[in-house]
C-alpha cells in the first residue's frame, strides 16, 4: 500500500535525523590549530588561531573546540587559508597552544530537514511530490511529431510534470539537457538547473552558454551560476557568475572586496608570525568591514537571481539559501540524480511546474553513514529505485515517463561492449562514428591496437595486503605494474590517463608515489589516481583498472562483490574513451568469486573474447624502463648486490622462509651486518643456529629488500617467493614513498 505524502516526509525527516545524529557522534572533520589568542571579548569571546592545514569551514557554521580534557561550542567568523577566526560564549583563556576543531558536514541535511518540514504547510509542493512517488498519471506527450532526443525530451516535459532522463555514459546528456533547458530560456520560462556537484552544474551552465551564444542569443545576466565559483567558470568570456557580473555592473564594490580579502590575508600573515594587540584589533575591524561589504553583494546577487532566466547550483545549495528555494520555476532540471537522497530530489521536484529527473542507476548510488533501514532506504538509494522506475528496466521494460538515451559516443566499442550487454541489458548501443574517434587512442602503447585488455598477476607471488591502520587492501606488486603500464601510455603520446581502484589504500598509495617520481609529467598531463567515486562525471583516454586483491587474502572486498559492486565496476570501465587496461590476479578471482558478480563475468569476458597478456610477457610490452622503476630477471642478483654495496645507514631483507635462502645471499648479510644496520624479516621461525636475529612478522607473505629507507625491491630474494612461476621477476623502485610505507605495514 502507498504510503500518504505526509507519512513519506516524515519517514524522510527521521532518515535525516538518524544520519545527523551518527555524524554528530562519529562524523567530525578533524583540523589541529596552535598559538590561539584571545583577540576581542565583548558580549562573545574571539580567538585567532593558526592552522596546520588549509581550512574552509563556511562562515557561521557550528564547531567545537577540543583541548586536553575541554571542549566547547564556538561559531566560525572566518576561516581562510591557514588561519582561523572563532567565537565562543566563554573565556577559553588569554592563549591556547594547540586544540583541536571538529567541524559537523550534519549542518545541510539539518537544512534540508528545515525544507521538508515546510512542505507539511504547503498543499501544492506535496502535491508535486506526490505524484513523483506514485508516478500513477499517465505520459500526455505526442509521439507521432518527435524528431530527435533533444525534440522528445522537450515534450515531454512540456506535458507531463514528471520526466525521468536515463543517461549512461557517452550518451550526451549534457548536450541534450543543455539544448532542452535553451529551448524552455527561448519561451522565456525559469528555469533551475541542479546537481549533487558543483563540477556537474559548471559543465551544464557553460554547455547552455555556449550553444545559447551560438544561436545568438546570449544576453548578460539570463544565465547564471549561482554558488561555488571555479577557476574554469570565471575564466569564461562571457560572464555567467554573480562575481563577473557584480565587477561589471559595481566595480567599486567589487574592488573593495578584493582590497578588503587582500589586507585580510596580510593580516593573518603577520598575526602567525609575530602576535600583536595592534593587529589583531584592525583584523577585527576589517571583519566587521568586511561583513557589511559581503552584506551588500548579497543584496546584488539577490537582485541578478531575480532577473535570471536560467539558475545553475547545487542541491545543497538549494536547500539552504532562500533565494532558491523560496522562488517557484516553471521548470527544474536535476541532474546526476542517481547520486542525491531521495529527501533531496523530493525537494527539488516541489520547487517547479515541470521536472526533468535525470542520471545513471547503474552508476554510483548516494553515500551515508548510519546504519539503519530508513537510512539504507531512503538516504543509500536513489529516487531512480525508490519510485520503481528502474524497477521496470531489471523486468524488461522501460517505464512510460523514463526517457532513454541509447547511443552512445564515448568508449571504443571494444570497451563499451560488456557494459552494453551485462550492465544495460543491451538497451545502450554504439554510435557509428565511435570506434574511427577512437582509433587513434587504441592504436597507441601500451598494447598496441587494442582497447580493452586484462593484465594477468596469477602466479607473481602473493602481494595481497590489509592495510594496518585503514584495513583497506594494497598490493604493491599491481601498483607498480599500474605504473608501469601509465609510463608505457605518457612516453607514446597519451596524456589523458587515471589510474582507478576500489580501495582508497591503494589509491591514496599511488597517487603519493606519482606525486614523487611523476611530478613534471603530472604538470603537462592529465594523470589522476584515485578511487571510483572520484572518477564519476569525468572520462580520461586511458583508464587503468585496478583490482588489488590477491592472495593470502582470504577473499575479494565488498567493493568488488557486494550490492553496490556492479555500479561501482561501471563507473571504472565507463570513464574510458580508447583504452581500458584492467589489472587482475585472475586466479585469485575466479576462484574466490561467483559467476554471477559483474567483475568474474568482466574477467570471463575478457579472457574469451579480448586481449590477454600474462606475466611472462613482461619483457614484451615494456619498451621504457622509467630512472625510478626496472624490471629485472629476479635470479641475477649482481643489481641488488650492487645497491646492498652501496647502502649507507640501512637494509632491511625479508623473506618468509630464510632456510631457503641460497649460500649466495647468507654470505652477504653475513657481510652487511658489519657495515649497516641491518634488519631482517621472516614470518617462520628459524632455527637456533641461524647466524642473525630474526623479527618475526607473520603477515609476511612476499620477499623484499629496502635499502637506506629509499631503494625497494620486489621479488628478491626470489627463494622466498610462494605462488610464482618461471620467469622470476624482480622489480627496483627508487622511492622513499613506498619504501616506508612497506616498513610502517611490517611494524618498523
Amino acid at each position: 500500500m502507498k504510503k500518504s505524502t505526509l507519512g513519506y516526509i516524515k519517514e524522510w525527516q527521521k532518515a535525516l535525523q538518524i544520519e545527523i545524529h551518527h555524524l554528530k557522534k562519529f562524523g567530525s572533520t578533524k583540523y589541529l590549530v596552535r598559538n590561539g589568542h584571545l583577540i576581542a571579548k565583548d558580549k562573545s569571546y574571539t580567538y585567532f588561531f593558526e592552522a596546520t592545514q588549509s581550512i574552509r569551514i563556511p562562515t557561521g557554521s557550528m564547531i567545537k573546540l577540543e583541548w586536553g580534557s575541554h571542549i566547547k561550542e564556538g561559531k566560525i567568523l572566518s576561516s581562510e587559508g591557514k588561519s582561523v577566526i572563532l567565537s565562543f560564549e566563554e573565556s577559553l583563556g588569554d592563549e591556547l597552544s594547540e586544540a583541536y576543531i571538529y567541524h559537523d558536514p550534519w549542518e545541510l541535511l539539518d537544512q534540508l530537514f528545515e525544507r521538508l518540514e515546510e512542505l507539511k504547510e504547503n498543499k501544492k509542493k506535496r502535491s508535486r511530490v506526490k505524484k513523483l512517488m506514485t508516478l500513477t498519471m499517465e505520459t500526455k506527450h505526442p509521439t507521432a511529431i518527435i524528431k530527435s532526443n533533444v525534440h522528445e525530451l522537450i515534450l515531454r516535459s512540456k506535458y507531463n510534470p514528471i520526466t525521468f532522463v536515463w543517461g549512461p555514459p557517452g550518451t550526451g546528456k549534457t548536450y541534450t539537457l543543455a539544448r532542452v533547458a535553451a529551448n524552455k530560456y527561448f519561451k522565456k520560462k525559469k528555469v533551475l538547473l541542479l546537481s549533487h556537484s558543483n563540477q556537474s552544474v559548471d559543465v551544464l551552465v557553460k554547455e547552455i552558454a555556449r550553444f545559447v551564444t551560438k544561436q545568438g542569443r546570449f544576453h548578460e545576466g539570463d544565465v547564471l551560476r549561482y554558488g561555488a565559483q571555479s577557476i574554469e567558470i570565471l575564466a569564461q568570456s562571457i560572464p555567467l557568475t554573480t562575481t563577473q557580473l557584480l565587477e561589471e555592473h559595481d566595480p567599486k564594490l567589487s574592488k573593495e572586496k578584493e582590497e578588503l580579502f587582500q589586507e585580510r590575508a596580510l593580516l593573518k600573515q603577520d598575526l602567525s608570525h609575530s602576535f600583536s594587540k595592534r593587529d589583531s584589533d584592525r583584523l577585527l575591524e576589517l571583519e566587521i568591514k568586511i561583513t557589511r561589504n559581503l552584506e551588500k553583494i548579497r543584496q546584488k546577487e539577490v537582485d541578478f537571481l531575480k532577473s535570471a532566466f536560467i539558475v545553475g547550483t547545487t542541491l545543497a545549495k538549494a536547500a539552504t539559501d532562500p533565494a532558491i528555494y523560496e522562488k517557484e520555476y516553471d521548470v527544474v532540471i536535476v541532474d546526476e540524480a542517481s547520486m542525491a537522497y531521495v529527501p533531496q530530489a523530493a525537494f527539488a521536484v516541489s520547487l517547479g511546474k515541470h521536472i526533468i529527473i535525470c542520471g545513471d542507476f547503474k552508476q554510483l548510488p548516494p553515500i551515508a553513514s548510519a546504519r539503519h533501514e530508513l537510512v539504507d532506504k531512503w538516504l543509500r538509494e536513489d529516487i531512480f529505485h525508490r519510485t520503481g522506475v528502474a524497477d521496470s528496466v531489471e523486468q524488461g521494460k522501460l517505464h512510460p515517463h523514463l526517457f532513454l538515451l541509447k547511443e552512445q559516443r564515448r568508449m571504443h566499442p571494444a570497451i563499451s561492449a560488456f557494459t552494453n550487454k551485462y550492465i544495460y541489458h543491451s538497451l545502450v548501443g554504439d554510435h557509428e562514428s565511435v570506434k574511427e574517434n577512437r582509433e587513434n587512442i587504441a592504436k597507441k602503447r601500451p598494447f598496441s591496437n587494442s582497447a580493452s585488455i586484462l593484465v594477468h598477476t596469477s602466479n607473481t607471488g602473493e602481494h595481497g595486503l590489509i592495510d594496518r591502520t585503514t584495513r583497506s587492501r594494497v598490493n604493491l606488486w599491481h601498483l607498480l605494474t599500474g605504473f608501469q603500464l601509465l609510463h608505457e601510455a605518457f612516453v607514446d603520446g597519451s596524456r589523458s590517463i587515471g589510474y582507478v581502484s576500489p580501495y582508497r589504500s591503494q589509491a591514496v598509495l599511488m597517487d603519493d608515489f606519482l606525486g614523487e617520481v611523476y611530478q613534471q609529467e603530472k604538470m603537462v598531463g592529465d594523470i589522476i589516481a584515485a578511487t571510483v567515486h572520484r572518477f564519476q562525471g569525468s572520462e580520461k583516454d586511458v583508464m587503468i583498472f585496478d583490482s588489488v586483491d590477491s592472495y593470502p587474502i582470504e577473499r575479494p572486498g565488498m567493493l568488488l562483490i557486494g550490492k553496490e559492486s556492479e555500479r561501482l565496476l561501471n563507473v571504472a570501465i565507463t570513464r574510458s574513451k580508447g583504452k581500458f587496461i584492467h589489472i587482475s590476479d585472475t586466479q585469485f578471482m575466479r576462484s574466490k568469486v561467483g559467476m554471477k558478480k559483474a567483475i568474474r563475468q568482466l574477467i570471463d569476458y575478457q579472457i574469451e573474447k579480448q586481449r590477454q597478456v600474462f606475466p611472462q610477457d613482461i619483457g614484451k610490452w615494456v619498451k621504457n624502463q622509467h630512472p625510478c622503476l626496472q624490471w629485472m630477471h629476479a635470479l641475477k642478483v649482481e643489481r641488488v648486490f650492487q645497491d646492498l654495496e652501496q647502502a649507507k645507514s640501512s637494509v632491511v631483507v625479508a623473506v618468509p622462509d630464510f632456510q631457503k635462502l641460497s649460500h649466495q645471499w647468507l654470505e652477504m648479510l653475513e657481510h652487511l651486518k658489519e657495515r649497516v644496520s641491518l634488519t631482517l624479516i621472516s614470518s617462520k621461525g628459524m632455527e637456533d643456529n641461524f647466524p642473525h636475529p630474526i623479527k618475526n612478522v607473520e603477515a609476511l607473505t612476499f620477499p623484499f629488500v629496502v635499502v637506506d629507507e629509499q631503494i625497494l625491491w620486489l621479488g628478491t630474494p626470489y627463494e622466498g617467493t610462494r605462488r610464482v612461476v618461471p620467469p622470476y621477476v624482480s622489480v627496483r623502485v627508487q622511492s622513499t614513498v613506498l619504501s616506508q610505507y612497506l616498513l610502517r605495514q611490517m611494524i618498523l
